[in-house]
This record gives structure tokens, C-alpha cells and sequence, in this order.
């Protein structure tokens, strides 16, 4: 009796104690230092069901009330491994947290499962949720540039939503080189993201992308979204900024002034009579730049809902973003909605099951941004003599003559006169199941998909800008609705044991099918009624084309790809370290010939730092060397090149009457292939100084063999010169990059709350074409002004997309040089004093089409990026700046006509002998000046400050708890670019691997002024 009275007190002794609330006080220091750690997390879990917090003060001292004995304090903070302590009493803790060894413990997605990052073997770069948080990418891709080596990403126009291509180690195919996009283990696409939703960003760079196979040579990149969870109640984020867009440069034009005179002296020269007399009067005239340009306002708002019990997490978000453009305002802008749901069920203790759905609408007008015509190249070359508008009222019409062509209109008129609408929704996501059939095996079935719908409608006003090709003489309008879907089913095991102490063995086998079907309905309508965009509707616009034409048009595509793959990861006493990977692809896009790939790879480490001969004195943390080889595959081409398509045009006789009809398009070749590339990488791996310095290095020889080169020479007798037909496409090409990549970081933490992180990392790359088998030598791209010779080339032993034209030797300065130098007619005139002087590389005697040689390439030979972050108690200071070095860009929006207006380097112009040996004499009279040479050609080596942000952050303690917080910030994107290119951006590119670094006016990229709110609650 004593005894069982004895056990019932102890039990309710037991559960008082356990029940008991006591505040909890204590300090957290550096284990190896002893100094206090300034804003700990401490977290409360466990006990009373509820988890509650705070951190820690400026003595490392924090303090918890009502906390329950047997409750969990959870420490956390960056650069720190963290740790977990039970309350057992109200005595005072003493915390000491060791530095956190991120290298050996972060966990990175490497493609169908994870891998700790001591163990990766392969050329691996990560960007965390914080350096994208920092950012403010209105799209993702801008979170790559400058912070991951081996990276490039160039914008297609400054305009909002306009594209932007990403190039991973250099362009290796004269044809598709955008990487794979991967979202949460599943295809998909980066220009819909919300860049609030994503937790990290991984790139894989070399053979480690070999598990994907045919889809992989052009690097894959793997986002991985938000997630909510476990034992945390509802988690509320809020974020919102508003900006202020401005152009980040204009070009230095005349004005009316100097227009008018120099518009005189090359009529004179011409032996015309002067244009204007009495120039005097003109003042400044129309500037055409502050007319276009203007300050556009943009805004962006997230909210995210997180949180999880034992079993379960959720995470639910939305977003919308608006954004207007510099130049034409609502004409040219860019709005995004998103929502998303993730959920994960622990549905038993060995079956989980996770889902991810993302919904994005985006509506996008635009105008016509790049190339001859657009709105920029008008507003370069309109003359700013001219007013905007009339005595009316209306806008002026550019005068129709010689000097001024019929390209050149009115911008603003322009601007007015466009109307187009372009609309997409998106839905895609994932649905995973794991099961960890018995200890170390897990079955892993996963089914994602995306499917898209798009609307786009653009209205033809009829409207007449005096008499040029922009005019519209019957007014129409354009419709298309594209329907795009893939879906992909991955069934996969992944098999994990260790032998002995020291061996350790994954295995990961598996198969993918992916298929993707789609359809596109074109329809144009004419004769709008009454001329005007509310009424520009198919169902309204009842006229048909002239000559009877088709109005409508239709495609259709299904394409699927069947692959099984497998990974062996194998690791001894956790030193030397080996993965090997075999792919087979079967792809429809292929001839039964060639429908089947196979693709290996391995990769290798030693990490060097744990053998005891060369860590004597334990000073470095960690020391690795890793290499890699594999090939890997591209398919990227267009769907059916393997047979023939009745996609030529032909008109016959039929019954007395001309019919329209279908021929023959392009030749088949059944023997088509992908491409593959061969991707050799060497690294190493180094952290310092208890990690507070972490560098890594990589040498990489990435070949590209059997590129897709099309237009092969065929025998006329196949009709290949036919309207609508052309030649075979034949895997004829081959393509090597290499170069370096080294980045270095260093993070410091001082005891006065100081906190400093500084990010260095540079890229080398040379480019060059090996092979181009297509009985030229080389394919030709590009365009340069009206009717000349194409400047770009793909050609061996060049970079691919390099310039080809005339090299200059200065001016010419007197009739006797022009009588000594090889005749310079077949250029288009003969020369004259003050003319540009061309070489004869060729040496027969006259200037022609023979001395055409290199004159540059738009491939950047080094990028750089210094990214830096202050944190001072509440305060923090980031900045982020990038840097291409070598990279050359053609200017050519500037239209060669006699009356267009300049940029004011012409007042330099040659004027007499010894003016000018660089800037040619100015004439309406024809000269071999306009010809494309290296006097068009630029170095566009750049250095942009892409973001400069300051915040403070404040406690709201007072709302929830001592993690509540909101910060506040001011932030200017795209600050300062510091280049000596003459044209809006050096950092542009229309994507074009031949011809892509030529400029027609880009539309620049807008410097932004921002102020923002994070709230975390």
C-alpha cells in the first residue's frame, strides 16, 4: 500500500513539474571566441503546443516567460550550426554555438534527390532566398546575373516583360542554348515565377546535368519554392515596394542648330543648295528623347501564409506586379498575378505525399522595341527641327524624301497609333509520393505538368504617315490563341547503405515520360469598323485579303520522350568521393535511326583536408578536388525536321483559272540527330579561417558536336529553289568553350553588431567554332542598314556569331593618299578626301567584298560580380554590381540617309586636312562611308551597379511575438553603368547566337527608384 501510494505521488510530482511555467533567462556566445551573438532566434517548441520567440540583445542575453519544463528552445542563426535545448529548470543557460560548416552540411538539389554539399563533385552554384529578397528581380533570371560564375543573362529590350536569355559557360549552338528549368522536379519555365516563392535557385553547369540527358547540354536550372514547416503555427509574410522608372541614359544628339548647319555643309559638299539658309533662328529645337521618354511608375505586392503541425505543411501565396514602361507608358507595360499552393502529408510514418500548383496571368502590351522601325531608332534618327505636333494639332508627318527615306516617323505618332494585347495563363505544378518501402529504400512517383493558354490580339489603324512603309491603307487585325501542354510521369527508388564504417553507397534508378501537345489559330480580319481599337475583333472586322489570300492559319504538335536513367554515388570514409550516371533518351523529334540516345557521365572527388598529411595544422576547414566528364544531349530543334512538309507554296492552272495551292517545304533528312555535348570540368574547393572564407575555382572545356547547320547544297533537280521550299537541315557543326570561373567569399561577424559579407566571382570564356560543314564554310546572320551584306558569321576557327566587315586605316586626308590607295569603288563610290580609308587585307589591289576580315564579337571574354552586405544592429546596406569585359556591339541605329539626325561625335567630323582621323566628312554626294566596318563596331565592356538598398529593420513584439518584425527599405536598381558604348545599353541583346550583338536602338534598361516594406508576423 505504501509503495502504490508512494509511485501515484511521484507521477503527479512528475506531472506538476512538467506542467510547471518558469521564465528562462540566458546568454548565447561563440563557442570558439566566447563573444555574445547578436539576434539569435531563440524558438519555443513542444510542451504547452504552442511555439513562441525571440533572439537575443547586444550582450547576446535573451529572456523567455511562461515557458513550460520539457518545452524545446530551438537556436538559430546564420553561420551557425544551431542548436536544441530542453528547459529543465528556471536556472540560467549558457549557450555556445560552434561556427556552422555550411559547405559540409547545406543540402543541394542535384537532380532527382539531394546531396550535402561536401559531397557534391560537380560544378554547382547556388542563390539563396535572401540574395533574390535583396535583388528585387522583376523577373528570376535577373537574380542570376553577377552572383553565380559561368552565368550570363542578357535582356532583350529594356521594356517591361520583355525577354531575357540566359547563357550558362558561352553560346554553343548556332541554334536553342536557353537551359533546362526544372521546378520542384518537374519541366517548367521561369518567366511566370514569382521570385518571392522561391527558397533557392541551383545551377548545374557541367556533367552533374548528364541525369537529364538530351534536355541537358545547355545546363539545367533547379528552382525549388517555399515551403511551410513543421510544429509552427500560422507564419504571415507581407511585402510590397513601389518604384519610380526612369531611361538610365540618352544619347547625346544635335540640336535643331547644329542640325541645320550640318545639314548645310553636307548639301554643299553634295553641290545642293542649302537646306537652310538662315539656321541661325532654330534654337534647340525638338528634342525627340524627352519626348519619348518619361517617368513610369511601378508596384509590386506579395503575401505568403505558412506554417505546419506534426504531419503536415502548407504554404500559400499570392502576388501582383505592375509595371509601365519609360517609353510609352500604358502602351508598353507588364502586369503579373500569381497564387501558389504547396502542401505536404506525412500520410504514414513511411509515406509522404507533397503538391505544388502555381497559377500566373500575365498581360503584357509592347511596342515595336528593337530593329529598323522601332520607336527608339525614329526617336534617334526624326530631325528635331521638326515639332511633334501641327497647327491643328495633329502630329507632324516626316517629310517622304531622298534624305529622309520612307522608314523614319513621327515616334509619338507611333506610340498612338499602337494597339496590341497579349495575354497568357498559366497553371503547372507537381504531385509527389514517397515511400520509404523498408530503412535506406524510398519509391519515389511523381506526376507534374503545365498547361498555358495565350491570347494575343494586335490592331493595323489605318492611318497614313505620308507616304511610308508604316502606312495603312486598309485597316486589320490579328488574332491568335495558342494552347501549350506537357505532363511528365517520373517513377524512381533511391537506395541508400552504408558497409562497414567507412563505405557508403545511393543508388537512384528510375524512368521519365514526358509528352507535350499543343495547338496555335491564327485569323486576320480586315476593315475595322470605324478605324478604331475598341472595335478591332475578328467577329467585327468582316473583310477579307486582296488576291485571295488566307486570312487563317493553324499548327498542331505532340511530342514525347521516354528515358530511363540511373546514379551510383558512392563515398569512402567520406574522402574520396564518386557518382557515375547513364541516361537513354527515346525522342519522336528524332527519325527511327536516330530516335534513341544514350548519355554517361562520372564525377569525382578527393577532399584533401580530412588526410592528415596535408591538414597538419588544421587551419583549413576544407580543401576538395573534383572533376567531371560526360555528354550530354539538346533536342531543342523544331518538331518534324526529320521528314518533309507540305509547307511551300505553289500556284498551278487549274480548269482555265490560276489556284493556289501547297509544294513541298524544306528537304527531310531522316538521318537527323541532337546535338551532344562533351563537358570536361576541373575544381576545387577551399574554406578558411572557421569558413569564414570560402573559395572555389573551375576549369571547363564544354564541345558541342553535330550541330544542326541548315541549307545544306543539294541539286536544284529537288526543287529546293521553289517558293516556300529550302534545303535540308544536316548535323554539321561543332563548337568549344572554355575558361575559368573563381569566386571567393568572406563573412565576418564583430562584437559590436557589426556583420560584413563580400562576394567576389569572375568568369573567363573563349568561344570558337570547330566545324561548319555546310559547303561555304560558315553561316551568315544579322543585319546591317538596307541592302548590305550580312555582318555576323558562324565560321571556323572564330567566335560563334562574330563581326565580318571592312577594317578601317583612318581618314583619308588629301588627293594624293585617295591616288596612292586602292580603289575603293566597288564599295559603292569612289573615295574622296575625308572618307574612310579601308585596308586591302587581300592585297589584289582594290577594296571589295574579299576584304571583309574580323572586326570583333559580342561574346564577352570576362564577368565579374562584387555583391556586398553591411549589417549594423537594425541597419543593413547591400550592393550589387556586375561587369562584362570584351564583349563588342555593332551601332547600327543610326540610318544612313543624308537628313536623319546624329549623335554629336559628328561635330567632330573631318572638316579639312588634319581636322579628324577618325569621324568621316559629311555629304549628301555617295561615299563608301555607310558600308558595315569596324567604324560601326564598339566595345561594349560595361560595369553596372545593379542594386544599392538600405534598410532598417524594427521589432513588433507588440503584434505577436519577438520574431515579428518589419523592415523597411530604400533601394535604386540599375544606378550607374559605366561604359564607353555610345548606344542606350551594352548589356543588350536580342538572344541570336549570329547577330545578336547588333543594336537598332534597344530599348534601355530603366534605372529604379524604390521604397519598401517586408512584414513578418
Amino acid at each position: 500500500m505504501k509503495q502504490k501510494c508512494l509511485t501515484l505521488f511521484l507521477l503527479l510530482f512528475g506531472g506538476f513539474l512538467y506542467g510547471q511555467d518558469v521564465t528562462v533567462k540566458g546568454t548565447v556566445q561563440d563557442a570558439e571566441t566566447g563573444e555574445p551573438l547578436i539576434g539569435v532566434n531563440v524558438l519555443v517548441v513542444g510542451g504547452d503546443n504552442t511555439t513562441r520567440g525571440t533572439i537575443t540583445d547586444f550582450n547576446g542575453d535573451f529572456e523567455l516567460q511562461n515557458v513550460a519544463i520539457g518545452a524545446k528552445l530551438q537556436f538559430s542563426y546564420t553561420g551557425f550550426q544551431s542548436l536544441t535545448k530542453t528547459v529543465e529548470d528556471d536556472s540560467p543557460i549558457l549557450i555556445k554555438m560552434g561556427t556552422d560548416a555550411q559547405v559540409l552540411e547545406e543540402v543541394v538539389v542535384i537532380g532527382y534527390g539531394t546531396q550535402k554539399k561536401r559531397d557534391v563533385t560537380g560544378a554547382v552554384a547556388i542563390v539563396d532566398s535572401k540574395t533574390i529578397d535583396e535583388l528585387k528581380p522583376i523577373k528570376i533570371e535577373q537574380a542570376l546575373q553577377g552572383t553565380t560564375p559561368g552565368v550570363n543573362v542578357t535582356q532583350q529590350s529594356g521594356a517591361p516583360g520583355a525577354g531575357l536569355d540566359i547563357r550558362i559557360r558561352g553560346v554553343a549552338t548556332n541554334g536553342q542554348n536557353a537551359p533546362l528549368v526544372i521546378i520542384d522536379g518537374y519541366q517548367g519555365d521561369l518567366n511566370t515565377l514569382n521570385p518571392s516563392d522561391i527558397e533557392s535557385i541551383t545551377v548545374l553547369k557541367d556533367a552533374q546535368a548528364a541525369v537529364y540527358g538530351t534536355i541537358g547540354a545547355n545546363g539545367v536550372i533547379l528552382i525549388t519554392t517555399k515551403t511551410g514547416r513543421k510544429n509552427r503555427p500560422p507564419q504571415l509574410s507581407y511585402n510590397t515596394y513601389f518604384g519610380q522608372q526612369e531611361t538610365s541614359r540618352t544619347l547625346p544628339l544635335l540640336n535643331a542648330t547644329e542640325y541645320a548647319l550640318l545639314l548645310n555643309e553636307a548639301y554643299a559638299a553634295g553641290g545642293q543648295a542649302l537646306p537652310y539658309p538662315n539656321a541661325s533662328g532654330l534654337g534647340s529645337g525638338t528634342n525627340w528623347q524627352e519626348e519619348v521618354f518619361d517617368r513610369a511608375p511601378m508596384m509590386s505586392h506579395d503575401i505568403t501564409v505558412s506554417g505546419g503541425s506534426d504531419r503536415v505543411t502548407y504554404s500559400l501565396s499570392g502576388s501582383h506586379l505592375e509595371q509601365q514602361g519609360v517609353v510609352g507608358g500604358n502602351k508598353s507595360s507588364f502586369r503579373r498575378s500569381t497564387a501558389r499552393l504547396s502542401l505536404g502529408i506525412d500520410l504514414a510514418d513511411n509515406l509522404k505525399l507533397t503538391t505544388n500548383a502555381i497559377y500566373s496571368n500575365v498581360d503584357r502590351d509592347a511596342l515595336n522595341e528593337n530593329g529598323l522601325g522601332a520607336v527608339l531608332f525614329n526617336a534617334l534618327n526624326a530631325p528635331p527641327t521638326q515639332a511633334v505636333l501641327d497647327d491643328a494639332g495633329e502630329f507632324t508627318l516626316v517629310p517622304n524624301t531622298p534624305g529622309l527615306g520612307i522608314e523614319v516617323i513621327n515616334p509619338l505618332a507611333q506610340i498612338a497609333n499602337t494597339f496590341n494585347d497579349y495575354d497568357l495563363s498559366k497553371l503547372n505544378g507537381q504531385t509527389t509520393l514517397d515511400w520509404t518501402v523498408l530503412e535506406g529504400l524510398k519509391l519515389t512517383g511523381r506526376v507534374g505538368f503545365n498547361t498555358s493558354n495565350s491570347e494575343s490580339r494586335n490592331f493595323n489603324k489605318l492611318i497614313n504617315y505620308g507616304g511610308k512603309v508604316f502606312d495603312i491603307t486598309r485597316s486589320s487585325v490579328n488574332q491568335n490563341a495558342i494552347n501549350d501542354n506537357n505532363y511528365s510521369l517520373d517513377l524512381f527508388a533511391t537506395y541508400e547503405r552504408s558497409f562497414g564504417s567507412a563505405h557508403n553507397l545511393t543508388l537512384t534508378g528510375g524512368s521519365t515520360v514526358f509528352r507535350e501537345i499543343g495547338n496555335g489559330l491564327f485569323a486576320t480580319g480586315f476593315d475595322v469598323p470605324n478605324n478604331e481599337w475598341n472595335f478591332a475583333d475578328i467577329a467585327l472586322a468582316l473583310g477579307t485579303s486582296p488576291d485571295g489570300g488566307r486570312d487563317v492559319g493553324s499548327y498542331a504538335y505532340d511530342e514525347r520522350r521516354l528515358s530511363y536513367f540511373g546514379r551510383a554515388q558512392y563515398d569512402f570514409d567520406g574522402k574520396y568521393l564518386l557518382s557515375a550516371m547513364l541516361r537513354r533518351d527515346a525522342s519522336t523529334k528524332f527519325g527511327p535511326d536516330n530516335r534513341v540516345g544514350v548519355f554517361p557521365s562520372f564525377t569525382a572527388g578527393w577532399i584533401l583536408s580530412d588526410e592528415e598529411f596535408f591538414n597538419t595544422d588544421g587551419k583549413v576547414d576544407l580543401a576538395k578536388l573534383r572533376v567531371s566528364y560526360g555528354i550530354l544531349g539538346n533536342d531543342q530543334i523544331v518538331n518534324n525536321g526529320y521528314i518533309g512538309t507540305l509547307s511551300g507554296e505553289a500556284t498551278y492552272v487549274f480548269g482555265g483559272a490560276l489556284v493556289n495551292g501547297t509544294a513541298i517545304g524544306a528537304l527531310p533528312n531522316p538521318a537527323l540527330q541532337w546535338e551532344e555535348a562533351e563537358k570536361f570540368n576541373l575544381g576545387v574547393d577551399l574554406a578558411l579561417l572557421d569558413y569564414k572564407i570560402n573559395i572555389t575555382a573551375d576549369y571547363f572545356i564544354n564541345t558541342r558536336d553535330n550541330l544542326l547547320i541548315s541549307n545544306i547544297p543539294v541539286s536544284g533537280i529537288t526543287g529546293t529553289f521553289a517558293p516556300g521550299a529550302a534545303s535540308p537541315t544536316v548535323n554539321a557543326g561543332a563548337v568549344r568553350n572554355q575558361g575559368l570561373e573563381f569566386s571567393i567569399g568572406y563573412q565576418e561577424r564583430y562584437d559590436n553588431g557589426l556583420k560584413v559579407n563580400f562576394n567576389y566571382n569572375f568568369t573567363t570564356l573563349r568561344n570558337e567554332v570547330l566545324e561548319v560543314n555546310n559547303g561555304t564554310g560558315f553561316i551568315e546572320g544579322g543585319a546591317f542598314g538596307v541592302g548590305q551584306l550580312a555582318p555576323s558569321r558562324m565560321e571556323v576557327g572564330q567566335p560563334i556569331g562574330y563581326f565580318y566587315g571592312y577594317e578601317t586605316d583612318g581618314i583619308f586626308q588629301n588627293a594624293a593618299e585617295v591616288e596612292a590607295h586602292p580603289s575603293q569603288i566597288a564599295l559603292g563610290a569612289e573615295a574622296q578626301p575625308g572618307d574612310l580609308r579601308f585596308k586591302d587585307l587581300n592585297g589584289d589591289g582594290i577594296i571589295d567584298a574579299g576584304d571583309r576580315t574580323y572586326l570583333g564579337d559580342p561574346i564577352p571574354n570576362i564577368t565579374m560580380g562584387l555583391n556586398l552586405s553591411f549589417d549594423y544592429k537594425k541597419f543593413d546596406f547591400r550592393a550589387y554590381i556586375f561587369s562584362s569585359i570584351g564583349n563588342d556591339m555593332v551601332r547600327n541605329y543610326e540610318r544612313a540617309l543624308s537628313d536623319v539626325n546624329r549623335l554629336d561625335y559628328y561635330l567632330d567630323r573631318w572638316t579639312g586636312e588634319g581636322t579628324s582621323t577618325e569621324v568621316p566628312r559629311v555629304t549628301t554626294a555617295a561615299t563608301s562611308n555607310l558600308v558595315f566596318s569596324d567604324f560601326y563596331v564598339e566595345d561594349a565592356s560595361f560595369i553596372r551597379l545593379q542594386n544599392l538598398q538600405l534598410g532598417y529593420t524594427m521589432p513588433l513584439s507588440f503584434l505577436r511575438n519577438d520574431l515579428s518584425t518589419l523592415r523597411l527599405y530604400i533601394s535604386a536598381n540599375n544606378l550607374l553603368t559605366l561604359t564607353g558604348y555610345r548606344g542606350f545599353d551594352p548589356a543588350a541583346s536580342s538572344g541570336a547566337p549570329i547577330g545578336g550583338g547588333i543594336d537598332y536602338g534597344f530599348y534601355p534598361i530603366p534605372r529604379i527608384f524604390m521604397v519598401g516594406a517586408n512584414l513578418n508576423l
